[in-house]
């Protein structure tokens, strides 16, 4: 199977990374930190501009009429970018919540028993409950809303609630929901995707340019190794998540996940090992990507779950 991409492709994936570095650079990007997160609504409608959320929806239905592929290739971008909000919730429900393809609606995902992020300010919430999904929204949105509380958050980009019930709460019900949740899992593992590689070449510039001993620190082996298993996990990583965008099988996103998950929290790991005590502090970003990291792979689809697929395919 030929995974190389096609000049549309990769005109597709220069434009939004054009668009990301134009609108949320380094330091759009460490404000949106400090301030704790949020969407930014500004940004959200020029990626609705550019077609970011309406890119699967077919032409008729005023979309970009493209397929999960296309999909994957932008949120490899938005990881890489560090971007935050439910963009991959938005983009899933955006043939059903008004303004979501136009980016004038923000629809945050909330999966039963665990904390909800982007809740306050969201239009819309997409509920994963186990084989159930629906849309709450409205009043009861409202309502919701009214009876969470904050909670503290790992990723300072990420503010989260805890909800009451979600089956509490009705709206409308969304038909395949597990395609829904193959999807997001696979649009995550995208993001962590980006993530790794980000990882990987901030390891790999700050190896080349510190110097101890007379000699950049990318000279000695161990700092070698650091590199060279970060480069081992994220490309089997972009592997699975390319494969798995073409065939849209729940067992390779699943495999996908878990390995896109691995890839993004041990690179960033090793890369604060590369930076030394300069990568926790507040001037580097590589323990930004690491708590990011952290909260996505407990999102969609978690490690466990992921491997309870692929025992059930084996057995």
């Amino acid at each position: 199977m030929d995974f190389q991409l096609s000049q549309d492709q990769r005109a597709l994936r220069a434009g939004i990374r054009g668009l990301l570095a134009g609108r949320f650079d380094r330091d759009r990007m460490r404000a949106a930190h400090e301030r704790g997160g949020g969407v930014d609504r500004a940004l959200w409608r020029e990626l609705g501009a550019a077609g970011f959320f309406a890119l699967r929806l077919p032409e008729a239905a005023g979309g970009v009429g493209l397929g999960l592929p296309e999909s994957v290739l932008l949120f490899e971008e938005v990881g890489r970018a560090l971007l935050p909000g439910p963009l991959a919730a938005t983009q899933l429900a955006a043939g059903a919540v008004k303004g979501a393809a136009e980016g004038e609606a923000v629809v945050a995902l909330a999966e039963a028993g665990r904390p909800v992020g982007h809740l306050e300010g969201a239009d819309a919430l997409l509920v994963l409950d186990g084989d159930r999904t629906w849309l709450v929204s409205g009043g009861a949105l409202r309502r919701l809303v009214d009876e969470a509380r904050p909670v503290r958050s790992l990723d300072p980009g990420t503010p989260l609630w805890r909800v009451p019930d979600l089956s509490a709460y009705e709206g409308e019900v969304l038909p395949d929901g597990a395609r829904l949740r193959c999807e997001g899992a696979l649009l995550a593992a995208a993001e962590q995707l980006g993530s790794a590689t980000r990882s990987l070449e901030a390891a790999v510039q700050h190896a080349g340019e510190r110097q101890q001993f007379g000699a950049p620190i990318g000279a000695f082996q161990a700092v070698k190794h650091l590199c060279a298993g970060m480069l081992v996990r994220a490309e089997p990583a972009r592997s699975a998540v390319y494969a798995a965008a073409v065939t849209g099988d729940p067992v390779e996103a699943a495999a996908a996940k878990l390995l896109a998950d691995e890839a993004a929290v041990d690179n960033a790991r090793d890369c604060l090992q590369v930076h030394g005590g300069m990568g926790f502090t507040w001037e580097a970003d590589v323990h930004l990507r690491l708590k990011r990291a952290w909260l996505r792979s407990g999102q969609w689809l978690t490690s466990a779950d992921a491997e309870e697929v692929l025992a059930a395919d084996l057995g």
